[in-house]
Formats: structure tokens, C-alpha cells, sequence
């Protein structure tokens, strides 16, 4: 079949799809390394197949850079018609084997909070119930996880927000998580009746998850709001190098109760009584176009029945 030569080339249905899987990984990688264990093959059959593809749509899809593999402005634009022709081989697939269990591979984004307390019983529950599903977890913020469902490189998002309105995703709250104020034992904070307000909250040293992380960005806006408040924050891409700040002495942090219940139990870490925190509500989303596999649709009920137990 002829390829139409145009300024936005499209992927046409006939293409060989283990290539465009192949394309849609690297996008999300970022790394042919990455991609060859992920897809279970040599790295140089990545780079033949991504060339391969390349030739027959006569266009450049990737930058090749010393730090990393970035799609160029076409790898973008054809990044949506590629998970459309996966999606209808899924579709495909799928059909030919409705009569079966649902089984295949579910890509599902959530931030670290989520990944580390909530979602190992989910796909321990999974692994028991629908032995046919593989889960991948993918450990992202709102805006790669968004990204990721708008261009099919995942199935399902789980994200930690207050409002969250995108006109091409489905989002549904499922739960909420409880934050809690801690410190460690020693702290002067800690075993206080009486609760202590913003006033005196904005004079200590907080340590807190990366911006981006809506609770921590809502804490640091309540404590700017002090007059003449000037906030001691220091931020962190991973909740737990801001728990084990907290935990040695140096400060406070806000977390939902499910990362620091361990911590709780075992007494390296106490509750502060301080201001009413509001939860944080849990959002599934999900490509509002896009087909449901029967495998995604197990893992999306799996999560529902998690969050609201």
C-alpha cells in the first residue's frame, strides 16, 4: 500500500503493530535501553524497528540525545494515531476472546504516595482473582500521568487532586485519603492537647513532597497566607526522604495517613494536633474516547472496591 506523502503523514491500519508498539514505548521511556527490557528484546532490534518505521512514514520520530531519547514535533503529532491502531487491535483481540477471562497488559499511573500504600494489595488481589492481567505501574505526577492517558501509552491514572477537570478524560472520585500533621516523638510538638494554629505553625521547618503534590502545594500556600509569614520549606521528589527528615528531629511534614501508619504504630512518628486538613480526594481517570479492554475494566472495578472498602 502506498504511502500518502503529506506534511502530517498518518499510520496506516496495515502497518506491522509490534512497530508501533515499539514507538509508543521509546515515547514513554524515553530510552532504548528502557524499552528493550521492557518489550523483552535487544536493544538494537528497538533501534531497527524504530528506523524501520520511521523509513516507511519518511518521517523523523525521535531525536536521538546524549541524556535520552524526546519525540520530535511529528513523533507527537503521530504519537494519538498510533495508540489508535493499538487500540483497535486490542479491540480485536479482545473480541476473539470474549468468551475467556480478561486477561492482558493494564498500564496504570499513580503518584508514589499511592504506588507505596495503596496499590501493592491491589494487584496482589488482582494476581489471585484475574491471573491473566499483568499490571505496570507507573510512578508519575498529574501532568506525565495525564499526558500518558491522553497519548495511550497508559490504561488507567490515579490522581491525588482537588479539582481536576481535562475535557478528553473521564474522572471519577473514588476515595479520599486522610492527611495527617507528624513529627517525631522528640519534637516539642509532638504530645500537645492543645492544638496549634497556622500562627505558630508557619515558625517551624516543614519538609515536604516535590511542588506538583497537591496537598504539600496547599500546605505551603495556607502557611504563606500568615501575615509576615515567611515559611521554611524544603522540597522533596520522594516522600520518603521527607519522612526520614522528620523522623531524625529536624521538622514537620503532611502526609496522608497511609504512608506514615507504619511509622505511627511503631512510634517513630506522632501526630501533631494542629489545624483541621481537609482529605484529598482520589480521581480516576481514564481516556474518555478511547476502548476499555476487558482487563482494564477489571483493574478500574478492582480499584473502586479498594478505595471505597
Amino acid at each position: 500500500m502506498p504511502i500518502e506523502k503529506s506534511d502530517s503523514p498518518r499510520i496506516l491500519v496495515g502497518m506491522d503493530t509490534r512497530l508501533l508498539r515499539t514507538f509508543v514505548t521509546l515515547a514513554r521511556t524515553e530510552s532504548f535501553t528502557a524499552t528493550a527490557d521492557e518489550l523483552h528484546m535487544a536493544q538494537s532490534t528497538v533501534s531497527a524497528q524504530i528506523k524501520v518505521l520511521e523509513g516507511e512514514l519518511h518521517a523523523r520520530l525521535f531525536d536521538r540525545l546524549p541524556a535520552g531519547t524526546l519525540l520530535t514535533d511529528t513523533g507527537r503529532r503521530l504519537l494519538d494515531e498510533a495508540g489508535g491502531v493499538l487500540d483497535a487491535e486490542a479491540r480485536l483481540r479482545a473480541a476473539a476472546a470474549e468468551d475467556g477471562p480478561p486477561a492482558g497488559r493494564v498500564v496504570l499511573a499513580a503518584g508514589e504516595t499511592l504506588c507505596s500504600a495503596r496499590l501493592p494489595q491491589v494487584v496482589v488481589t488482582l494476581r489471585r482473582t484475574h491471573p491473566g492481567i499483568d499490571i505496570e505501574l507507573h510512578p508519575s505526577g498529574t501532568e506525565d500521568a495525564v499526558a500518558g492517558v491522553r497519548s495511550a501509552q497508559i490504561d488507567l491514572a490515579l490522581l491525588l487532586e482537588e479539582h481536576a477537570d481535562y475535557a478528553d478524560l473521564q474522572l471519577s472520585c473514588i476515595g479520599h485519603e486522610e492527611l495527617v500533621l507528624v513529627c517525631a516523638p522528640d519534637h516539642p510538638l509532638s504530645g500537645r492537647d492543645c492544638p496549634i494554629g497556622w500562627e505558630e505553625l508557619v515558625r517551624e521547618s516543614f519538609f515536604l513532597h516535590e511542588q506538583g503534590c497537591s496537598y504539600s502545594d496547599r500546605l505551603a500556600r495556607k502557611l504563606a497566607a500568615v501575615p509576615g509569614a515567611q515559611p521554611r520549606l524544603t522540597r522533596f521528589g520522594s516522600i520518603e526522604a521527607a519522612r526520614s527528615c522528620v523522623a531524625a528531629g529536624l521538622g514537620l511534614t503532611v502526609l496522608p495517613r497511609a504512608t506514615v501508619e507504619p511509622m505511627l504504630a511503631d512510634g517513630s512518628l506522632q501526630l501533631v494536633a494542629g489545624p483541621t486538613l481537609q482529605d484529598v480526594p482520589v480521581q480516576l481517570a481514564r481516556h474518555r474516547k478511547r476502548w476499555e479492554s476487558p482487563a482494564a475494566r477489571a483493574v478500574r472495578d478492582e480499584l473502586v472496591r479498594c478505595f471505597q472498602s
